[in-house]
């Protein structure tokens, strides 16, 4: 049948197509019939044969017409009516010229009604069957009674009643036909709009996939392909050298790295579970980083039916993170030799002021020597030396020597006195060479420590911290207040922890000398909670405003004019460092501020 079909015709959906091949096969049915018909009544002595015959001949000729039209014509709605109407007419044709009632109930009746409400509708189909029905059960009697010339229209009622049922039972087959039809058409139509909304979101799905340059892939569950995206299968191409067409495996029997990592992904979305990992994949001379996200898809019953893969290209976030840590390790070395150079400098500040201490002394009892009466003492007991055979005479006679007892006893009085002046200005010249000692072993212990975890004493390095800035806190008179809880030693990086008080009690230090107060007060504390240990560092200066307060400890923030913004950042990373953080509450400006360390306490084994 589809060779009498031109090939647009053939590839009509299959609802239009199957209308077709329907007319096709009965224009051709009936073509046959009507030949073989024809070739029976040849030889048969049937009462007006020759008028069928002509009949049959003239049916056959029209359902040949009927096959060339179907290829002529763009519509199946022309060569569809005439059928029906060929074979209506002859139908009702043989029917009339046929004398044998048994022709009018012919099974043949019956092909009018199914094929026009087929290939028509039901309205077209029901015009169809009602002329037939009219011939059948009306014109047949009527006609060969010779409208009751020939003998009483009504007098074979046998007839009048097998015409009649024929006639129900035709309406009767239009009306299944037509509530099937019906019924078929609502599922075609039905079927129709599902497909077409399944085409739709089908191509609102391509369009989301394709708009993104991510990967995106379905596999279904034995890892063949189901859809994807261009930029992953350029990927795949680019990856393997080969495509990857619908329904080919994407993983082989033992995938080589990084394609298993891929696998193992599959696998677990294939058990219900989400996974994703970062896979690199060598490609044209350099690493591509892509970040995979594996998702199962689930059935309606919430079976696992397959597995979507999406991914994004990380390459260059990767790249950046790189360059990014690498600053981070240069920006941390950098404040790391920025921290000693801040404590080399307040042990050079403080060095320096006591080695002017130490020059005052210096000059004090310089001078106090050089107006010494040493000289006068070594005169007189020359002047004895010389009358030292007659000095009884001398002392007593001589006028000089009646006045050099008086003069022995002054000067010894005023060498009692200088000696105990030289006496205090070396020990306080002393004790600045101590103070000087100390500071620079100090420095020298903590900095053979830099980047080594030991056993600290806290309380200890808090006054080594405090020794640092102590003649700056007395010349600018700010009463330091101790409050130490008892909290035993911890594993910390002593450089670190210095380095962190340092500069917090570098900016209790400005924060007072800015502040108009009198009293200037700083309290330093040390408590500790189960594995935390705290230290705190408050004052009673300048104080912070809260909307300063989240941009404190920023690179480069800063509320001094000739701040750098280095101290409380770089001090924020070392006490990240060591596990803790660094944090400050203040009430308001002029009120003072408090700055917290929370250390996590690692004791020593």
């Amino acid at each position: 049948m589809d060779a009498f079909l031109t090939p647009e015709q053939r590839g009509l959906p299959p609802e239009e197509l199957g209308q077709y091949r329907v007319l096709v096969g009965t224009a051709l049915s009936m073509l046959m019939l009507n030949c073989l018909f024809w070739f029976n009544l040849r030889f048969s002595s049937m009462q007006g044969g020759r008028e069928v015959a002509f009949v049959a001949i003239l049916a056959a000729s029209s359902y040949a017409l009927v096959l060339a039209l179907v290829r002529w014509t763009r519509s199946i709605r022309i060569p569809a009516v005439m059928v029906c109407l060929f074979l209506t007419s002859a139908f009702l044709t043989v029917t009339l010229l046929s004398d044998d009632l048994r022709v009018s109930s012919h099974a043949t009746g019956m092909l009018v009604p199914l094929l026009a409400v087929y290939l028509l509708g039901g309205r077209l189909g029901f015009l169809f069957t009602v002329i037939v029905c009219l011939g059948v059960g009306v014109f047949h009697q009527l006609y060969h009674s010779g409208f009751g010339a020939k003998w009483p229209v009504f007098a074979n009622t046998d007839a009048w009643s097998s015409n009649g049922s024929t006639a129900v039972a035709l309406l009767m087959g239009w009306g299944l036909f037509w509530m099937h039809s019906s019924s078929r058409d609502q599922a075609h139509s039905a079927l129709r709009r599902a497909m077409e909304t399944l085409r739709e979101s089908e191509g609102k799905l391509s369009s989301l996939i394709e708009s993104t340059d991510d990967y995106v892939m379905s596999l279904d569950t034995q890892g063949r392909r189901v859809a994807a995206n261009q930029p992953v299968l350029r990927l795949i191409s680019k990856l393997t050298g080969a495509e990857l067409p619908p329904g080919a495996p994407l993983f082989s029997a033992n995938p080589p790295a990084p394609w298993s990592e891929l696998l193992v992904l599959f696998e677990q979305a294939l058990a219900g579970q989400r996974g994703r990992t970062e896979v690199e994949f060598p490609l044209e001379g350099r690493m591509l980083t892509v970040e995979t996200l594996a998702s199962p898809v689930l059935s309606k019953e919430g079976k696992v039916v397959g597995v979507t893969f999406f991914g994004r290209d990380i390459s260059a976030r990767k790249q950046a993170e790189a360059r990014l840590t690498e600053l981070h390790r240069s920006l941390l070395d950098v404040s790391r030799h920025a921290g000693m150079a801040e404590v080399a400098t307040g042990v050079l500040h403080n060095v320096g002021n006591t080695l002017n201490s130490v020059n005052v002394s210096v000059g004090v009892v310089s001078e106090r020597l050089r107006g010494s009466r040493v000289l006068g003492l070594a005169r007189a007991t020359g002047l004895l030396k010389a009358h030292l055979p007659s000095l009884g005479a001398f002392l007593t006679e001589d006028e000089r020597g009646r006045q050099l007892p008086p003069y022995l006893i002054a000067v010894s009085e005023q060498l009692v006195q200088e000696r105990e002046a030289l006496l205090t200005e070396v020990g306080a010249l002393s004790e600045n060479v101590e103070h000087i000692k100390s500071v620079v072993s100090m420095q020298q212990e903590h900095a053979r420590f830099i980047g080594v975890v030991e056993q600290v004493r806290v309380a200890q390095l808090l006054d080594d911290a405090l020794k640092l800035h102590a003649l700056t806190f007395e010349k600018q008179g700010i009463q330091v207040r101790r409050e130490y809880a008892e909290v035993p030693p911890v594993q910390v990086d002593r450089h670190k922890l210095l380095q962190i008080l340092f500069n917090l009690l570098s900016n209790a230090r400005q924060a007072l000398q800015e502040s108009e107060r009198a009293d200037k007060q700083l309290a330093v504390r040390i408590g500790g909670a189960g594995e935390r240990l705290r230290i705190e560092v408050t004052d009673n200066g300048v104080g912070i405003a809260p909307e300063t307060l989240p941009r404190l400890f920023t690179q480069g923030f800063t509320t001094k004019k000739t701040g750098h913004g280095f101290g409380l950042h770089t001090s924020a990373l070392a006490a990240a460092e060591l596990g803790g953080a660094l944090t400050c509450t203040s009430p308001g400006p002029g009120q003072g501020a408090t700055f917290t360390v929370d250390l996590p306490v690692l004791r020593p084994h």
